[in-house]
């Protein structure tokens, strides 16, 4: 079996004091620059994040959600950080049901939009951990709004979809943008700008604020919109290929990264990826720890339950060498980005932020010219689900950031992805790759990836008809594929590069020297260190 290369070579990089990795060398450089003005691996994510809003607004933005873990030295645990933003104060599910609604709607309605909790997750990150002052932070982001970015095209390939969607004109001027042709969001770098100078309140109470109540038509309110979007909560760990391994707990599904790593830690998988085995095995872990994801994840579900050794073993147990689980199971994709940032002093920062599903709810508000997240599709328009859209509440998430210490507490990894629902397969993937076959992060990333999915896919139904649902393998395996369908697996091929196996980035520190790889399957991704 030949393991999936990009067509150029592909490494990781290396550095002594600091690094960021990202879909956009532009971004990237950005942190590096708040990194080397003496800022923090926190102020240095937020500049990358910052400039992806307006590079790659058709994965993320200050109408989306953020999550982040990050690591100080010298602290017992990570800090992590949910910025994932609540429902308004009119969501109600019984008037969803009587519009003919058995699922939450995807597109252009107010119901799947949360209160974006972006803007939130920056200040609250930048007040606890940050040291330059944010008009230095935003600079390079404001500069590419204002004065113009050269689109990528992966970006220029998107805007197909916006085709007959309001306040998209930005995009247009010259017409359907080609991959370069200078993209200027002057409305968004001035919404940066008000930021800088009015807080939060510049943005949720002022012309963004306004605006969005408005397209809710009464689905927010003013008060909704006061409500803080960011907290700071208690993360979830386990101990998995001897290493602590950090996530968020719920609402995120980072407990499937770290039940499906535990699980895995308890089998014998080769060393050799190469061996389909390594592929069985850790899919199988996958497949044990997430069937049950719609019941068993809501904003209230008890993270340390979900990672209990007495409900994980019985599934460990489970799984065989010999043939798969028949269990269901499925994933699907997501526009997501996923960005990471360590600093001189080793702090470090593993940050997604999201639309949700391509440009989100394909509403764009007038006047800051912001696509709106649609990550109200994960609640459940059931009214006897745990997860039931409501009033005040926040969806299931499928962003899962994830942070590896030494189990002497130090830095050791940081690895996260965009894809939706596969997030947490890819993530396993990449930590069997680092921990049990003992790859650099540029061979881990460009290593062809497997993910689970149902035909019946929308993006985030999950488990929907898990009688069509597959084992999708990346690029052409020939005898892979022959090895796992004699295990009991049903197995599909898609062709290399495909964003539906996530867009990955790795930092790594061993002996206090960096190494990083930013995903190789994005055309413009970076990273940057010195």
């Amino acid at each position: 079996m030949n393991d999936f290369r990009p067509s150029v070579p592909f490494a990781a990089r290396y550095a002594r004091n600091g690094m960021v990795c990202s879909i956009d060398h532009l971004a990237s450089n950005a942190g590096v620059s708040v990194l080397r003005q003496g800022g923090t691996a926190a102020d240095a994510a937020i500049a990358t994040s910052a400039v992806l809003a307006v590079t790659s607004q058709h994965m993320c933005g200050v109408g989306g959600d953020l999550w982040a873990l990050v690591h100080v030295p010298g602290e017992p645990r990570p800090f992590a950080l949910n910025a994932s933003g609540h429902s308004g104060s009119g969501a109600d599910v019984d008037s969803l049901r009587r519009d003919g609604f058995r699922e939450m709607p995807f597109h252009k309605d107010p119901r799947s939009v949360t209160v974006p909790g972006c803007v939130d997750g920056w200040l609250a990150l930048h007040q606890r951990f940050g040291r330059l002052p944010l008009d230095q932070i935003f600079a390079d982001a404001i500069d590419l709004a204002i004065q113009g970015f050269p689109i990528s095209a992966e970006c220029a390939q998107a805007t197909k979809l916006l085709k007959d969607i309001d306040n998209t004109d930005d995009y247009f001027v010259n017409g359907p943008p080609r991959p370069g042709e200078l993209i200027r969001r002057s409305s968004l770098g001035e919404t940066l700008e008000s930021i800088i100078h009015g807080g939060r309140e510049a943005f949720y109470e002022g012309e963004f604020g306004d605006e969005f109540i408005a397209f809710g038509a009464g689905e927010y309110t003013s008060q909704d919109l006061q409500k803080i979007q960011a907290n700071w909560v208690e993360p979830l760990a386990v101990e998995a290929f001897g290493q602590r391994i950090w996530s968020l707990p719920p609402n995120s599904q980072g407990y499937l990264c770290l039940s499906s790593a535990w699980i895995a830690d308890q089998l014998e998988i080769p060393a050799d990826p190469s061996d389909p085995l390594f592929w069985h095995l850790l899919a199988e872990s996958s497949l044990q720890a997430g069937f049950d994801r719609p019941d068993a994840l809501h904003q209230d579900a008890d993270g340390d339950w979900l990672l209990d050794p007495k409900r994980l073993h019985p599934r460990a147990s489970a799984i065989s060498p010999l043939r798969a689980s028949s269990l269901p199971t499925g994933v699907n994709d997501g526009d997501t980005i996923y960005l990471n940032a360590v600093d001189v002093d080793r702090m470090g920062v593993s940050l997604i932020q999201s639309n949700a599903s391509g440009w989100g709810a394909l509403a764009f508000l007038p006047t800051p010219r912001i696509s709106l997240h649609n990550r109200g599709i994960g609640f459940s328009a059931n009214p006897d689900s745990p997860a039931a859209y409501g009033p005040g509440k926040r969806p299931p998430h499928t962003l899962a950031p994830t942070l590896v210490e030494n189990l002497d507490g130090t830095l050791r990894a940081l690895v996260g992805t965009m894809g939706g629902d596969s997030q947490p397969q890819v993530v396993l993937q990449l930590l069997a790759r680092l921990f049990i076959a003992g790859e650099d992060p540029g061979q881990a990333l460009a290593a062809s990836r497997w993910r689970f999915a149902g035909a019946t896919s929308n993006g985030f139904n999950t488990w929907a008809d898990p009688t069509e649902v597959v084992l999708e393998i990346e690029g052409q395996h020939p005898s892979l594929i022959t090895d796992l369908e004699r295990l009991g697996h049903t197995v599909n091929s898609l062709p290399a590069n495909n964003s539906a196996f996530g867009h990955a980035h790795i930092i790594s520190i061993e002996a206090n020297v960096l190494s990083g790889a930013a995903e190789p399957r994005v055309t413009v991704s970076g990273t940057a260190g010195y």
